[in-house]
Formats: C-alpha cells, sequence, structure tokens
C-alpha cells in the first residue's frame, strides 16, 4: 500500500451562497495528506442533469437538507473506496459510477459522489505537493473572465427573463488586468444605477438585479458602464447572455413566453431573429443557452445562422455530459460547451466532456453555479485545461471573488509562464 492510499473518507452538510445545505467531503491519504471539498447547487437546471439528492423532509432546511447524500459518503462510499490509490482518479471515479449504478446518479446523489471525487483530486495534489491545476492538468493559460454584472431570470426577484448580463474584458495583458477592467465597469454601473434610481441589490451570483424595462434597457446600461469606464465597448470589452431560454420555454404554448417582463410569446425562429438585430446594436461576443434544452430543430436553425457570428454555448443542452454533446456534435449544434463538474458528477467525466467537445471544435467554459461555496476548485479546473475562459459571478460577493482571487494566485505563481488568449479576437 502506497502513501497516496485512501485511508478515510468523511463527510458534512454545509451552506451554500443562497443558504441551503450542500455536501462537503474530506479524504484522508495514509502519508496524512488531506483533500476536502465543497459541491455547488444551481437554481437553474437542466432535466438532463445528474441528481442533486436532497432529503425531502419539509421539517429540516424547508426539504432541502443533504444529510441522505452525507451518510453515503460516510457510509457506502468510504468503504468502498477505503485502500484505493487517490492518485487514480478514473479507478475512483469509475468505481463510485458502478456503485451507484443508475445513469443519472440518483442512488447515491451526483451531489455525494462529487464531493469524493473533488476531495480527492485535492488530496492526490497535496500528497505530490503541487497545486491542484498541476495535478489536473499541463495548462498554464489563464481564462478570460464572463463576469455577470446583470442578473436576471431564475437568478433574481425582477423583471428581467435572460438570465445573465456578462462583461467581457479582453485588453491585452494579463487574468488580472481583465479582472481590474471588470471591476472598474461594475463600479460604475453601480454608480449609473444608482444616479437612475435603480436598485444596486445582488442577485444569486452578485450582479446587480434592478427592475428594468426590457433586455435591451440591461444591453445599453453595460455599454454605457463600458464607455463611462473608459474603455471602448467591442474593443476593450464585449458582452455576453446567459438567456436560460428553457426557463421561459412554455409547452402548452409551444413558445418562449417571457413572463417576468412583457408576455410576448416568441417562436424559436422570431428569438432567432431577435438575437440577430442585436448583434448589429451590440458587441455580443457569447450566447449561452439561446433555446431550450429540447429545442434540437432551434438550435440547428440558431447555429446555421449565428454560428459563424459569435460562440453559442450549451449549458442545459449538452449538460457536460458526452453523450448529449456527441449529439450536438453530430448535428452541428452549437459550438461550444459551458461545464459544470455537478452536471455530471465527477472529475473523470467532466474532463472527458472538455476533451470531446476540444477534439471537435467545441471551445469549454469552465462554470460555477448560482449556489456556490468558498471552494475555488474551477479556477484550478480551467487553468489545468486551457480553457480559455471561466463564468463564476459578479467581482463581489465572497463565493464569487474565491475563484477569482484563486486565479490572481496562479497567475502570481506561474509567473513569466502565465498565459492568456483572447478567443473572441477577430
Amino acid at each position: 500500500m502506497t502513501s497516496s492510499h485512501i485511508k478515510s473518507i468523511s463527510a458534512y452538510q454545509c451552506l451554500d451562497s443562497r443558504g441551503f445545505p450542500t455536501v462537503a467531503a474530506t479524504v484522508l491519504l495514509e502519508d496524512g495528506s488531506i483533500g476536502s471539498a465543497m459541491v455547488p447547487s444551481g437554481a437553474s437546471t437542466g432535466e438532463f442533469e445528474a441528481v442533486e439528492l436532497r432529503d425531502g423532509d419539509k421539517q429540516r432546511f424547508i426539504g432541502k437538507g443533504v444529510m441522505n447524500a452525507v451518510t453515503n459518503v460516510c457510509t457506502t462510499i468510504n468503504s468502498a473506496l477505503k485502500g484505493m490509490d487517490a492518485a487514480n482518479q478514473s479507478v475512483l471515479d469509475q468505481r463510485m459510477i458502478e456503485l451507484d449504478g443508475t445513469e443519472n446518479k440518483s442512488k447515491l446523489g451526483a451531489n455525494a459522489i462529487l464531493s469524493v471525487s473533488l476531495a480527492a483530486a485535492h488530496a492526490a495534489a497535496n500528497h505530490r505537493k503541487i497545486p491542484l491545476f498541476q495535478h489536473l492538468g499541463p495548462g498554464t493559460r489563464l481564462p478570460l473572465p464572463l463576469v455577470n454584472v446583470i442578473n436576471g431570470g431564475a437568478h433574481a426577484a425582477n423583471s428581467l427573463d435572460f438570465q445573465e448580463f456578462m462583461l467581457v474584458p479582453h485588453i491585452a495583458g494579463p487574468f488580472s488586468e481583465n479582472l481590474r477592467v471588470a471591476v472598474e465597469i461594475f463600479h460604475a454601473l453601480k454608480k449609473n444605477l444608482t444616479k437612475r434610481g435603480l436598485s444596486t441589490g445582488l442577485g444569486d451570483e452578485g450582479g446587480f438585479a434592478p427592475n428594468l424595462e426590457s433586455s435591451v434597457q440591461a444591453l445599453d446600461l453595460l455599454v454605457e458602464a463600458i464607455t463611462d469606464a473608459g474603455y471602448a465597448p467591442g474593443k476593450d470589452v464585449s458582452l455576453a447572455l446567459d438567456v436560460a431560454a428553457s426557463e421561459f420555454w412554455d409547452d402548452k404554448k409551444s413558445a418562449y413566453v417571457f413572463k417576468k417582463s412583457t408576455k410576448e410569446c416568441l417562436s424559436s425562429a422570431q428569438l432567432i431573429s431577435l438575437y440577430e438585430s442585436w448583434l448589429a446594436r451590440y458587441p455580443i461576443v457569447s450566447i449561452e443557452d439561446g433555446l431550450d434544452e429540447n429545442d434540437w430543430a432551434g438550435w440547428s436553425e440558431l447555429t446555421k445562422k449565428l454560428g459563424s457570428k459569435l460562440q453559442l454555448v450549451g449549458d442545459d443542452l449538452f449538460v457536460t455530459n458526452v453523450t448529449r454533446l456527441q449529439r450536438g456534435i453530430n448535428e452541428k449544434v452549437g459550438n461550444a460547451i459551458l461545464i459544470k463538474l455537478n452536471q455530471i458528477g465527477t472529475v473523470t467525466e467532466t474532463l472527458q466532456a472538455i476533451e470531446l467537445g476540444a477534439k471537435n471544435g467545441y471551445r469549454s467554459i469552465i462554470s460555477h453555479r448560482s449556489g456556490e461555496t468558498e471552494d475555488s476548485s474551477i479556477a484550478d479546473l480551467a487553468v489545468a485545461v486551457s480553457a480559455g475562459q471561466i463564468k463564476t459571478g459578479s467581482v463581489c460577493r465572497g463565493e464569487r471573488t474565491a475563484k477569482y482571487n484563486r486565479l490572481l494566485w496562479i497567475e502570481q505563481f506561474l509567473g513569466a509562464k502565465a498565459t492568456t488568449e483572447n478567443p473572441f479576437k477577430s
């Protein structure tokens, strides 16, 4: 038995940034190395995601408790993985997948499985005495941040149907400079919202959540803030949207219904035309989940019309799942995949999705969830695989800044070896 073999695995119930329980796990190795991880939780979740196991006991945490998942870690998973080598990530993950035995990890819970998968990776990195990003991959490329500064949809109690309005700073220079630019624009936006008497309260991901007349007003506010901060829209800073269209798709009406604002009903073709009209007015470089997760015909048309003009990201569509991503590749749908560890449930399957995308020309954007913790593993993942882009929310709230601060540390640690690249450069 080598010193990187697992001695014990434990877990407990901690809190995420929305005040709901989530799973935290610790893996202890024979040499005394320890790895810990906390699992995030989504509010806007795709129907094809791996199952987040909740207790359902309305007397405790209004049914949101995760003690069953915690128990699964401390008993079933602990017994099965004890003595295994934490350095063999794929073997560990496959053991847990087999142990669960379901297609969507509903028996043990993807939250239980992921907590151990990530904690084991941290333990193995600590055993090797290297940072997690060096353990996971050879990358040295720092990502561009897609910074969510106006929240809507399921992430805010306001009038915006679209979920995220993001800044994409891409000035020449290191990650830290792009982050600085985003911070300066964030504060210019806050000043402008205050001047108009609009709320500067925050949504789930740390962006402002004002009641606005329309998505167009949100885009106008971002362009104004970019200019007021001293930058050129499109040249220095672009825009990105997470539409989260599945949230306002209405099966009964077979239409996209702007439920929070105008109550307008649009077909797939009309929504695509709306996006197309915005491209002529705004420096939009990325649209995520522009259509519903089951609207494959619409996605095909969206990709034909706009795929050569900007990044079309599948989140609910692909759910970090190689089977769904392969369908997208086969049907020429989208050109990028959002990567969320807890959508699939293990580190190994996450890396497989990134690899499959890269082999077929799909960009990967490493992403947080609306219910986050101070765990910063996704920052390391983004660098390890040279993803080039990361979504981790706004530039305030500790669970968001934890990831940015980790990237700043990695940049400092790498020194001259750290690189950046603008994937949107024309």
